[in-house]
Parts: C-alpha cells; sequence; structure tokens
C-alpha cells in the first residue's frame, strides 16, 4: 500500500513538472526562438541599411566622367539619376517585403505563443467531447 502512494505522488509531481516547464520555462523559450527568428529576418532584409542608402546609385554603376564637354556630363548626370531612380525602387520593393515578412512572422508568432498556452488541455477537450459523442463532420 505504500508502494502505491509513493507511485502515485511520483505520477503526480511528474505532471506538476510538465506543466510548470510548459508555462515557464517553454513559453520562455518558444519567446527567446520567435525573437531571434525576427532579429534574423531583420538581418536578412538589412532594413536599416537600405533605408540609410536609398537614394544611392544602384550596384555602384559608374556613369563616366563629371569631366569634359557639355553633353558628356549631362549624359553621366542623367545615367547617374536614372541608377539611383532604380536602385530607390529596389531597395523600396526589399523593404516593403522585409517589412510585410517581419509582420507577418510577429502575427505567427503571437499565435504560437497563444496556442502554447492551449495545448495541455486539448486532451481534455478532447475526451470531454468523446464523452458526449460529438463526431466531426468528415464522418
Amino acid at each position: 500500500m505504500v508502494y502505491y502512494s509513493l507511485s502515485r505522488y511520483n505520477e503526480d509531481m511528474f505532471l506538476v513538472g510538465i506543466l510548470s516547464w510548459w508555462y515557464g520555462d517553454g513559453w520562455r523559450q518558444r519567446f527567446v526562438i520567435i525573437k531571434e527568428r525576427l532579429a534574423q529576418t531583420s538581418d536578412y532584409f538589412s532594413i536599416s541599411t537600405l533605408t540609410r542608402t536609398l537614394f544611392s546609385p544602384y550596384r555602384q554603376i559608374s556613369a563616366g566622367n563629371l569631366r569634359g564637354p557639355i553633353g558628356v556630363q549631362f549624359r553621366a548626370s542623367v545615367d547617374r539619376l536614372i541608377s539611383r531612380v532604380v536602385g530607390m525602387f529596389v531597395r523600396l520593393f526589399v523593404i516593403i517585403a522585409g517589412i510585410l515578412s517581419i509582420i507577418t512572422q510577429a502575427v505567427l508568432g503571437i499565435v504560437v505563443l497563444s496556442g502554447w498556452m492551449f495545448v495541455p488541455a486539448l486532451p481534455v477537450i478532447g475526451l470531454m467531447m468523446f464523452a458526449i459523442g460529438w463526431v466531426p463532420l468528415w464522418h
């Protein structure tokens, strides 16, 4: 009889240990993973660098020398202007894609953290649904 009560005590402590990890360290670890993923995405898109260099020439293309006849100077200025406009649009699209990616990951991270809270209750909910005779629609 003593063995049974110690065994039951160990089972209860095991469940308490799992739940305390789930709602404590497990939740913190999941938050750190989501935060690191957001930092990696931000680093991948380099939004701050792209914003700082938004009007720089695209791929640092050299448009020739600004010295010489007025026609050569004008052509070089127009080439540099076109290069800057192309660079601005390319960087702007990458910035927008990066921001959308970060927002999507943040929303999914919030969903994951919210869902993390309810996962331990799913077996109990499933047993209750089974007990009342609920059957999914696809059956």
